[in-house]
C-alpha cells in the first residue's frame, strides 16, 4: 500500500487521495479506470505494483493455509518447530538412539546445559520421552540426509549409541565423510568392531559391556575407590565436585602462567589434579612450577561451592 500510494503520485502526479484510490483498485484487481492518464513510466510502475501484489497474496495463501492445517495437526506443527530450532544450532551435540546408552549420554548433557539433538527411528520412543528439554528427530541415521537435517555440518560431536555395530560403523563413516573436524564418538558391542569402528574415523570407541564387567571386578578389589571415584561426577544440576577447564576459560590475555602463580587452591578452594598440553601429554598431579599456556587444559576437584567459587573468580 505505502509503495503504491509513494509511487503513484510521484510517477503519475496524482495527489495523495488519488493515489490511494489507485492503490485500492489495483491491489484489489477490480478494474476500475484509472484516475487520470497514465505515463510510461507510472505504467511500468503500475506493472510492477501488480506483480509485486500476485507474489506477496500467492505467499499469504499460503502462509494461512499452512497455519489452518497446522493448528489441526499439532504433531505436524511440533516437529516444523523442532527443525527450525535445530536449522539454529551450531557446535551441538548429536545423539543416535535414545536406548539405555542414548539417555545416560542425554541426561549427562542435559545436567551440563549442552545442545544437543537426538536421532531416533522409532516413533513410539519419540512419543514417549518428548519433551522441551530434548529435541527430537525421527529417521535413519544411516542416511546421509538425516543426519544433514539434524546439523551435523555444524554439530561438535556425535555419539553414537546403537546397539548394532554394523549401524555404527556405517554411521561413523558417513559422518566423517561429511565432517573432518567432528568428534566421534561410538559404541561397540564386540571386541572385532573395535578397530573397526575406530578406522571408520571414531575417535573414541566404548564397549560398556567390558567397562561393566570392570566396573563390577573393581567393586570388589578397590570397593572404597571405586565408591569415591562415583562420586566424582554430577550427582544434580549444579552438584559438580571435578571440571575440566581449558587455559583460555581462565584467562584471555594469552600470558603463560605457572600453577603456583595463579595459586588456584588458595583463591577458590579447588586443587588441580591433571593437566593436559596442548599437545596432548597428560600429567596426573602436576607440579606448582608446571606453565600453563594456551591451549592447554587443567582437572580441578573441589566441593560444589568450591567450583562455583572458582567460576565465578575466573569468569567462568
Amino acid at each position: 500500500m505505502l509503495i503504491g500510494v509513494l509511487g503513484f503520485h510521484l510517477f503519475a502526479g496524482y495527489s495523495w487521495i488519488d493515489a490511494l484510490y489507485m492503490t485500492v483498485i489495483t491491489l484489489s484487481t477490480v478494474g476500475f479506470g484509472e484516475v487520470g492518464p497514465l505515463n510510461e513510466m507510472a505504467k511500468l510502475f503500475t506493472i510492477f505494483l501488480i506483480a509485486i501484489n500476485a507474489v506477496v497474496f500467492a505467499y499469504s495463501v499460503s502462509v494461512i493455509t499452512e497455519y489452518i492445517v497446522s493448528k489441526n495437526d499439532p504433531e505436524r506443527l511440533y516437529y516444523k518447530r523442532i527443525k527450525n530450532m535445530i536449522e539454529k544450532l551450531e557446535n551441538h551435540i548429536i545423539i543416535v538412539g535414545y536406548g539405555r546408552n542414548g539417555k545416560q549420554a542425554a541426561d549427562k548433557l542435559l545436567a551440563y546445559d549442552k545442545k544437543f539433538v537426538i536421532i531416533e527411528k522409532d516413533k513410539d520412543i519419540i512419543d514417549k520421552h518428548q519433551n522441551d528439554k530434548f529435541f527430537f528427530m525421527e529417521g535413519n541415521a544411516t542416511e546421509d540426509e538425516v543426519l544433514i537435517d539434524a546439523g551435523i555440518k555444524r554439530a561438535s560431536c556425535l555419539i553414537c549409541t546403537l546397539p548394532d555395530d554394523a549401524d555404527n560403523l556405517f554411521i561413523v563413516l558417513s559422518a566423517r565423510q561429511i565432517n573432518r573436524r567432528l568428534k566421534i564418538i561410538s559404541r561397540a558391542s564386540q571386541d572385532a568392531s573395535y578397530k573397526k569402528i575406530r578406522l571408520a574415523g571414531a575417535d573414541n570407541v566404548i564397549m560398556p559391556d567390558r567397562i561393566g564387567g570392570d566396573h563390577m571386578a573393581s567393586l570388589v578389589v578397590v570397593p572404597d575407590l571405586i565408591e569415591f571415584l562415583d562420586n566424582l561426577s554430577i550427582v544434580g544440576k549444579g552438584l559438580i565436585n571435578i571440571e575440566e577447564i581449558t587455559f583460555e576459560d581462565m584467562f584471555t590475555d594469552g600470558e603463560k602462567r605457572t600453577i603456583r602463580t595463579i595459586d588456584m587452591r588458595a583463591r577458590t578452594g579447588c586443587t588441580i589434579i591433571g593437566y593436559k598440553s596442548p599437545e596432548g601429554e597428560y600429567i596426573v598431579n602436576p607440579e606448582a612450577d608446571t606453565v600453563l599456556r594456551p591451549g592447554c587444559k587443567v582437572v580441578v576437584l573441589g566441593r560444589p561451592e568450591q567450583i562455583n567459587l572458582l567460576n565465578k573468580e575466573f569468569g567462568i
